[in-house]
């Protein structure tokens, strides 16, 4: 088999099983679409782990060809063509992985909708699809094309329940915002097109870039603007300040959408492509301290909202912002190995976290709210146990896969020296007790004390009046074994993966060649590889740092807040009730959003709908030139009486006119 034809099984045979669940979804069933469905996914993450073996063991040559020509167009050719390397091959396994546990898992979570099961198997199935297309592109233009397909699907899926007012909400909201960021990215991709050599291919770009270093755009230098349009683009798909707010409000979706969106695909798209275009960023300080200080502030004000949510999925929605905001800052500090390192550790996890969270969705009979739960542990032990590792992960402990990409992003940005970098360690520092706190306090309220649904006076109803949650006198069980299956699968790598990859991916030749940094301009990887002394060496490191004693103290804090005095967080909130309602608010933006620019083009759109469109267009141009027509019908109609002796007279005075005419050209020629 040619690399070619590997390469189309792998992007193809999703779609191919997205096509035969929706199109034939009724003929198949439920059984035939979920089959055809995993049986696409698992073909292309086998053949995907395969191509990532090769370029670990040496035996794959990096992959940069056409596959179909769109459309030539002035000499400039659009096409469908693969880049597959070390760095596309970890993106292509990573979202194979994950996508795949997601489908299994699905059969056992949404077991009880009557209608949309098909449809939803298609959604993810397309899903995948288009993250491939996003991450095996060789160009802007197919890049463009997976960046929408993924934001087209995301809006499907958020609004899968579209008999919901809230999530058909939330997926205009998702659609929106990304819109907004889309907008930069096809800016920045103008730009490329318009002054880099006159080709879309990365290849193309990046050898084009010494021509244009020193070139200016309005007085601005022109890589700043384009590197900063290209990330205005990330930071609507990887959900930054202030483009973050579509990504709470997605978890409107089924619960294994949450998994999907915000632990491997989409969000991590804008991370993927700020590291394909490495050689471009190295090029810009200013772009890359932007990034940096973008990043810093995600990771701890969102991590802050993240300590007073109610509901569990929302708890790993704020957790996800978070942590997207440590690959960014990673990013900014030109450690692109360590961010995409810790895209690959996190998408275990955080999908882990999401599907143990929508375990206990299904054992609470479909109730998330925490305060109606307490005591699962010994109810739920798969669950809890697969959850307890995956927060242990989350908040870095050591020899877990999540200490060992976390610590290495605080590591690099201590190491560097770009403007902003003091304040984005105090944030990247202050998130470790945060992330610890908010993740504790989760599995303390959810697992340990009292079992609270016993005592809860009120019902609840879904928007169809069918009855959510447990009765006081119902016992939660362990879910069924094709969700507890994926919860194990991911619980493996969620523990062993970092401590077996660090070595290679941040300090060895993996991402050689395809991941470019200036060591002279960001001498951050150099430091680091100076200091690294081996997977054990950073444990024991560890133990004079910082970082472990926040993690513990955050850990401890949730302990005493939550298991030992619980009617103590009650009182802090009464005590400190501006900044509570500040952060229940989440800072207000979403009101801010609302009222500028919603209502703002509200008004804006009346404007031009009664000045415009009504007044000009409707009654001037279309309206007016009807009444012009009528009023001079009007007066030609007096004309025509029926009498031949008018007729006879307009005759005369007719060829009067002409004679005159005639005579007149004579006499003056």
């Amino acid at each position: 088999m040619t690399d070619m034809t590997l390469y189309l099984i792998i992007a193809l045979t999703p779609l191919a099983g997205c096509l035969l669940a929706g199109l034939f979804g009724n003929t198949i069933g439920r059984r035939g679409a979920h089959t055809v469905t995993i049986l696409g996914v698992a073909v292309s993450a086998v053949l995907s782990a395969y191509v990532l073996w090769g370029f670990i063991d040496g035996s794959r040559a990096k992959f940069d060809e056409n596959v179909y020509t769109w459309l030539t167009m002035n000499g400039l050719d659009f096409s469908v063509g693969f880049l597959v390397d070390s760095l596309t091959a970890l993106m292509m396994v990573v979202v194979t992985s994950v996508s795949l546990m997601v489908h299994i898992y699905t059969i056992g979570y949404m077991a009880g909708e009557k209608v949309g099961y098909q449809r939803f198997f298609s959604y993810i199935s397309l899903f995948t699809f288009s993250m491939l297309m996003l991450i095996m592109s060789n160009n802007f233009i197919q890049l463009f094309f997976g960046w929408e397909a993924v934001g087209l699907v995301s809006y499907l899926l958020i609004g899968f329940y579209f008999q919901r007012d809230s999530a058909i909400f939330a997926n205009l909201k998702a659609f929106l915002v990304n819109r907004v960021g889309d907008f930069g990215f096809v800016l920045g991709i103008g730009l490329v097109l318009a002054y880099f050599g006159g080709s879309l291919r990365y290849a193309d770009v990046f050898a084009y870039l010494p021509n244009v270093v020193g070139s200016t755009l309005f007085g601005w230098d022109l890589i700043t603007i384009t590197c900063l349009l290209l990330f205005v683009g990330a930071m609507g798909k990887s959900a930054q300040f202030p483009l973050h707010v579509w990504l709470p409000d997605s978890m409107e979706g089924p619960t294994p959408i949450s998994a999907l969106i915000h632990a491997a695909t989409m969000v991590t798209a804008g991370l993927f492509m700020v590291s394909r275009m490495s050689p471009m960023y190295e090029l810009s300080t200013t772009a890359l301290s932007v990034i940096m200080i973008i990043g810093a502030i995600t990771a701890l004000f969102m991590g802050f909202l993240g300590t007073i949510q109610n509901d569990i999925k929302r708890v790993v929605a704020y957790s996800t912002l978070s942590q997207l905001g440590y690959m960014t800052v990673a990013l900014g500090v030109s450690a692109y190995s360590v961010a995409m390192f810790h895209v690959m550790t996190h998408a275990f996890f955080k999908a882990l976290l999401f599907l143990a969270a929508g375990s206990v969705i299904i054992g609470m009979h479909h109730d998330q709210d925490m305060r109606n739960m307490g005591g699962l542990r010994k109810y739920m032990p798969i669950t809890w146990l697969t959850m307890l590792l995956g927060n242990l992960a989350l908040i870095g402990t050591p020899l877990f896969s999540g200490f060992y990409s976390k610590d290495s992003i605080i590591e690099a940005v201590h190491a560097s020296n770009l403007p902003g970098s003091g304040f984005a360690y105090f944030a990247v520092l202050a998130s470790v007790f945060v992330t610890a706190f908010y993740a504790f306090r989760q599995y303390f309220i959810v697992f340990h004390g009292k079992e609270r649904w016993r005592e809860a006076k009120h019902d609840h109803h879904d928007d169809h009046g069918h009855h959510h949650g447990l009765k006081p006198s119902d016992n939660p069980h362990e879910s069924p074994w094709v969700v507890t299956l994926p919860l194990v699968l991911l619980a493996i790598p969620s523990v062993i993966i970092g401590y077996i990859t660090i070595e290679p991916m941040l300090y060895g030749d993996f991402f050689k060649g395809v991941i470019y940094v200036n060591h002279e301009l960001h001498p951050v990887m150099h430091i680091m590889k100076e200091e690294f002394h081996g997977a054990m060496g950073m444990v024991s490191h560890s133990l004079h740092t910082p970082v472990l004693y926040l993690a513990i103290g955050g850990v401890l804090a949730a302990w005493f807040l939550y298991v030992k005095a619980p009617q103590l967080p009650a009182k802090i909130a009464q005590a400190f009730r501006p900044v509570y309602v500040l952060f229940e608010n989440k800072y207000y933006l979403d009101n801010l959003y609302f009222a500028v620019f919603a209502k703002g083009t509200r008004a804006l759109g009346s404007f031009f709908w009664k000045a415009v469109d009504t007044a000009i267009i409707d009654n001037g141009l279309v309206n007016g030139a009807a009444k012009l027509v009528g009023a001079v019908a009007g007066q030609v109609r007096r004309v025509q009486t029926g009498f031949i002796y008018t007729y006879a007279a307009a005759m005369v005075s007719g060829v009067l006119v002409l004679i005159v005419v005639f005579f007149w050209q004579l006499w003056f020629r």
